[in-house]
């Protein structure tokens, strides 16, 4: 890979650019300088309905209070990464990585200004490319077994976003199932403090069009995790499929044996993917 050319790493829902730490640390030790960026509606672009802090905890505020980051969608939230991008790039191309629903907005992004992209690793991550929103993907067949959903404790509908509480102790031990799996109880127990409670229903609510000259001129890798409860792999093949497509180039996939979040369970494998997608297949800066 060619050591000036960044990385922008994306997260997704209720996550922020604090997950990819250890990502950060295994790239810089390859030479690779990367920067992990907060998601509109998220990290510290995130505020959190007023009601997740109330003492006594109000299940039923909690359930009803409007999101404040309600407003952002997928567009809005691509504009920002795009931004994002601009700066730390230079107003050159990088290598963007996105996780989960992360990779809807990184998928705007790459139709949005393709010129910025050199290539687009998802990491178990929605591509919707066909024209249908990413929620859509939701009620397919090949999401069956996912375990997000029994999580919710509002309407997306009533408050504008996909609202866990996190804080609930009794769920402790089946949020670390969905979603950290393979993460060491340490770990996983300081991840599940620092998660935020809203991911804002409009980015997955939101269609999209992607084209070939735009979006399919960027060539695309695709990540996938074998134990993943979040979205199960049959899903995220499917996403590959869908994308190849419309992409000029086949996308290169590697699966790894490991729940949704491989930035914590496996960061050196992950690691190693993302240095060998930045020497295949990018487009020069």
């Amino acid at each position: 890979m060619n050591n000036s050319l960044p990385v922008v790493l994306v997260h997704g829902f209720w996550h922020g650019s604090w997950c990819w730490s250890p990502v950060v640390e295994r790239l810089a030790a390859r030479g690779v300088p990367s920067v992990a960026v907060d998601l509109e509606g998220h990290g510290l672009r995130g505020p959190a309905p007023r009601a997740r802090w109330a003492r006594p905890f109000d299940a039923a505020s909690f359930a009803t209070e409007p999101s404040p980051v309600a407003a952002v969608t997928a567009s809005s939230a691509a504009a920002v990464l795009a931004e994002q991008i601009r700066t730390v790039g230079g107003g050159h191309p990088v290598l963007v990585v996105a996780h989960s629903m992360g990779g809807v907005v990184a998928t705007a992004v790459a139709e949005l200004v393709p010129e910025l992209v050199a290539g687009l690793v998802y990491v178990s991550a929605f591509a919707p490319v066909s024209g249908a929103p990413a929620g859509y993907y939701n009620t397919c067949p090949e999401n069956a077994g996912e375990m997000v959903s029994r999580h919710l404790a509002a309407d997306p509908m009533v408050v504008g976003a996909a609202r866990i509480d996190f804080g609930d102790p009794e769920r402790r031990d089946q949020i670390k199932e969905t979603f950290y799996n393979d993460v060491d109880d340490r770990t996983a127990d300081a991840t599940i403090a620092l998660l935020s409670t809203d991911g804002p229903a409009g980015i997955p609510l939101e269609p999209l069009t992607v084209t070939q000259e735009r979006y399919g001129s960027v060539p695309h890798a695709y990540v996938v995790c074998g134990r993943d409860n979040v979205i199960p792999a049959t899903l995220q093949y499917r996403f590959v499929k869908e994308i190849d497509t419309v992409s000029a180039t086949p996308t290169e996939v590697t699966e790894l044996d490991c729940s949704h979040s491989p930035f914590l369970s496996q960061p050196d494998a992950l690691a190693e993917v993302i240095v060998a997608a930045g020497r295949v297949g990018v487009r020069a800066g």
